[in-house]
This record gives C-alpha cells, sequence and structure tokens, in this order.
C-alpha cells in the first residue's frame, strides 16, 4: 500500500523518472547530491519507499527533537554530531562490515548552503568498510533520479572526490545557487 502510493506521489503525480543502471549490492553507500532543499529528504524517503529500499541516512542531532527525533530514527535516521570529534566514521564501518546487508545515504555538502568543502565521511566509511559507493544525483529541472555510476575508493582520496564531484556537476538542486561542486 505504501509502495504504491509513493509510486503514485512521485512519478505519476510529481512526474519524476529514474535513471539507474548501477547495480545494488547486499552492502553500498550511497552518495547524493545536490542537497539544496529540505525537500531533497521528502523526495529521498519517496523514492526509497517507491522502490522498495531500506536504507538509513545521517542527520544532524538538530533535527532529533522531539517529536521529528523518534520518526527519523524509526525511518532509519543516524544523527550526527558535527561539534564534537569521534571516531563515527570507523564505529560505522565496523558496523557495515558486521551486518549481512548494509545500506546507507549520505549528502557529502553536509548543508543545504553553497559548501565546495564536501565533507568526506561517506568515503572513509566505504573505504574502511571495503563498500562501493553509488552516486545518487537529483535533478529537479528534468525531474530525474540518477545513478549511472559506482564508485570504489582507491584510496586516492583526491582523485577519487574529484570524480565524485564532476559527476555531479550538470545536476540542478531544488534551489540550483545553493549547489557547488567547488574547484576540481
Amino acid at each position: 500500500m505504501v509502495k504504491a502510493f509513493c509510486k503514485w506521489l512521485l512519478y505519476k503525480k510529481w512526474g519524476w523518472t529514474l535513471n539507474i543502471t548501477e547495480a545494488h549490492p547486499d552492502k553500498y553507500i550511497i552518495c547524493l547530491a545536490p542537497h539544496t532543499s529540505n525537500w531533497d529528504f521528502i523526495l529521498g524517503l519517496l523514492y526509497s519507499r517507491a522502490e522498495g529500499m531500506e536504507c538509513n541516512f545521517m542527520m544532524k542531532k538538530e533535527w532529533f527533537f522531539w517529536p521529528l527525533g523518534p520518526i527519523f530514527r524509526k525511518l532509519g535516521g543516524i544523527p550526527v554530531y558535527r561539534q564534537k570529534k569521534s571516531s563515527m566514521t570507523d564505529a560505522i564501518a565496523e558496523s557495515a562490515k558486521a551486518e549481512k546487508t548494509y545500506h546507507l545515504c549520505i549528502t557529502p555538502e553536509g548543508t543545504r548552503s553553497p559548501n565546495p568543502d564536501w565533507k568526506k565521511g561517506f568515503y572513509f566509511i566505504a573505504l574502511k568498510a571495503g563498500l562501493p559507493i553509488l552516486l545518487y544525483g537529483i535533478d529537479y529541472e528534468k525531474r530525474l533520479i540518477q545513478c549511472t555510476k559506482t564508485i570504489i575508493p582507491s584510496g586516492d582520496l583526491e582523485n577519487d572526490m574529484r570524480n565524485i564531484k564532476l559527476y555531479f556537476k550538470d545536476f540542478r538542486g531544488k534551489i540550483p545557487n545553493n549547489f557547488t561542486i567547488g574547484d576540481v
């Protein structure tokens, strides 16, 4: 029932289309960009439910207040404490290695404002856990959700991040001025 409703709303009512060519193994990290609006969360939630995907996501801890906190956790949310230094990437990588299936979605910009210095936690989690990174782009202008590239982290952070950012260069966020890949 939920799946059918989400498909109807996302594809029929709102007119979004898909271009998904990459395999989705038992374990992966989704790198999702651009992230320019809170609508991106709604879109991602509808997509995952329409396609029957279960996927955790990371979100700043400030969103985990009552009554949203329990709801976000139930949906797969993991609060991120950005002010305090921790070994969160290590803990998540260990958790991913221990699980039979593991799906995590991260928006590398870390904010809905223009940020040329993307967060790299998703990369280090994937590298430490030996997971592929599926590149998911959302384009509001074309009403397109696309995943046509997978990155296997090589350990060459600079080169891999350059390739990841270049993949997203032509996607148009809901608020296009809030997205940048920076100088690559």
